[in-house]
């Protein structure tokens, strides 16, 4: 399986950044993992709607450059659906028996992500009703998918 995540922004914290490092290295033997990140773009602190919305546009079309053609697109958004960890295993289980072994995860930034990128998503994700930073959902993202490879393969890890 091919698992491409599409970040918006830098991780700039290093715990983060060792975070992950780690679960890219725990999820070489399940999947070949492609992390890209394109850049934010500048807001000014008070962003208006309009310059907002021109600003989630401009940063979907740097997602869409990346997006391969035939991949499974998974956004990550707070109105998504909510899984436990043994369900999204068996949403990749069920990807992967219908012979969808290319899958890309879409990580927004600080402003979110452009709906119409959100409505080209063939699933929506939820971590939680909670709001996390964009930064840290991409980590709780690669420790949530490598789970989902050991709970698929009845590999200790996950409880």
């Amino acid at each position: 399986m091919h698992v491409l995540i599409i970040a918006v922004g830098k991780l700039r914290e290093k715990y983060l950044q060792q975070g992950v490092r780690e679960y890219a290295k725990r999820l070489k033997p399940y999947a070949r993992l492609e992390i890209i990140e394109v850049p934010e773009e500048k807001v000014s602190e008070k962003v208006s709607p309009a310059e907002k919305r021109q600003a989630l546009e401009r940063e979907a079309e740097k997602v869409l450059r990346y997006l391969p053609d035939k991949s499974h697109m998974i956004v990550l958004d707070i109105q998504g659906k909510l899984l436990s960890s043994e369900e999204f295993s068996r949403y990749l289980e069920d990807l992967s028996l219908r012979g969808q072994s290319n899958i890309a995860f879409v990580v927004g930034g600080p402003l979110g992500l452009d709906p119409k990128l959100i409505s080209r998503a063939d699933f929506r994700l939820s971590f939680s009703p909670m709001t996390f930073p964009h930064q840290l959902a991409r980590l709780i993202l690669l420790e949530q998918i490598y789970r989902a490879f050991k709970i698929l393969r009845n590999e200790p890890y996950h409880k």
